[in-house]
């Protein structure tokens, strides 16, 4: 049914890259990067890309993906042609429950598009959606069309709340409602602002000197709530990440130790804060716990015993904080777990720069998107499916979805 000739030099270059890039990542880390003098491994699949991807969607139409998986592991490097025209942004991740998540396509200055995933099955959402957000707790879920947010207990639940939002003309780039439904965090390139029935207050950037040519404009927006809603983060490239009281009220500062301030999470008992800023593709995060909270003062560039370094490589887009370790992703495509104490877990290769994720509440699945337009289904720690996996963690991807622009459906891989 499938080219034989095409199957074969798939397969083999693509598990002998994916063992090539392993031992290499692995010495460079176990021996140091300048111990490391081979010559780089090369996936040199790109001419196949686009005649795999034909099969993949025959593979889908007739109802063949799996033994199509068997024969043609996934891989990134040989569609990365097709990324030009077809990859957008997936974002706004939540889960709902069982295998049922909710996910959005576009980024806010775009138009978007909100879809539920249950299982494998992809169905559209109301067109005007423009942003969803979940609680850290209660699973309490808002959503925001046109000037509007409007605020569930559960999915399709019951309406708890409506906020009309003041808005500018920058797009919503993260909404978070509170645990009770009672105020929504917005993070827009116009500032970030805490929603509540009575106002639209303004709590990122701060005019605190009343200069007339401030603009609350922005960039590398990015803040966080605390689980049990105590505490917000909020940062951007041009400040530092300041901690904020429930109200909005600044009670510590936390200055960059790489270039600009880029993202923000709490560990999931709110026992810990990290932060990470950015310089290119690289970045640092460092984290600190709750008792400093209150007070605390970072000084930017400078190495204290007030924090923990919990990495300094990766420039983060996307997190979560599971039980016992945070799940970061980063501008190379790369999923890494870390500790409180800064010890990587393991890491996980997927391919364009993380644009979102989110976990089960059982914390087995784990759903991450790529600005590939690729959806990610990984089990945690099931064991691999395929030789042709890049990381070195244990999990099994059950499948990924291409939900690429001007295609007549989403494609299964």
């Amino acid at each position: 049914m499938y080219n034989t000739t095409i199957q074969k030099e798939w397969f083999s270059k693509g598990e002998q890259y994916a063992r090539e890039i392993n031992e290499m990542v692995e010495l460079g880390e176990k021996n140091g990067w300048e111990n490391w003098k081979g010559k780089e491994p090369e996936d040199s699949r790109e001419n196949l890309g686009e005649e795999v991807f034909e099969m993949l969607k025959t593979a889908n139409l007739n109802n063949d993906i799996n033994n199509f998986r068997k024969l043609f592991p996934p891989a990134h490097t040989p569609v990365i042609p097709l990324l030009k025209e077809k990859s957008q942004s997936i974002e706004h991740l939540h889960f709902i429950e069982g295998q049922k998540i909710v996910f959005l396509t576009g980024t806010s200055y775009e138009k978007r598009q909100a879809y539920l995933l249950d299982g494998d099955k992809v169905s559209k959402l109301d067109e005007n959606i423009s942003a969803i957000g979940k609680s850290r707790q209660g699973n309490v879920f808002a959503i925001a069309t046109d000037h509007k947010i409007s605020v569930y207990k559960g999915w399709e639940g019951k309406l708890i709340n409506e906020f009309k939002f003041i808005s500018t003309d920058f797009g919503l780039t993260e909404i978070t409602p509170f645990n009770d439904g009672s105020k929504v965090l917005i993070i827009s390139s116009g500032g970030i602002f805490l929603i509540s029935e009575n106002e639209n207050k303004l709590i990122h950037p701060v005019n605190e000197d009343n200069d007339e040519d401030w603009t609350s404009q922005i960039d590398m927006e990015n803040a966080a709530l605390s689980n049990d809603n105590s505490y917000i983060v909020v940062g951007d490239q041009g400040y530092d990440h300041r901690i904020l009281d429930q109200e909005g009220n600044t009670i510590g500062t936390i200055g960059p130790q790489s270039s600009y301030p880029h993202f923000c999470l709490f560990s999931k008992d709110d026992s810990q804060l990290i932060t990470n800023s950015c310089h290119f593709y690289n970045g640092i995060t460092i984290g600190i716990h709750s008792g400093q909270y209150a007070g605390v003062d970072i000084e930017a560039y400078t190495e204290s015993d007030d924090f923990t370094f919990i990495d300094e490589e990766m420039r983060v887009y996307a997190g979560v904080a599971i039980k016992d370790y945070y799940i970061l992703g980063d501008a190379y495509g790369y999923i890494k777990a870390f500790d409180k104490k800064g010890t990587r877990l393991w890491r996980h290769f997927l391919g364009s720069t993380i644009s979102g994720m989110t976990v089960s509440d059982d914390e087995t699945i784990l759903w991450v998107a790529a600005h590939s337009g690729i959806l990610h289904k990984l089990h945690l720690e099931k064991g691999l499916r395929d030789t042709h996996t890049i990381g070195n963690a244990k999990h099994y991807e059950e499948f990924r979805l291409l939900i690429w622009k001007d295609e007549p459906q989403v494609w299964k891989w």
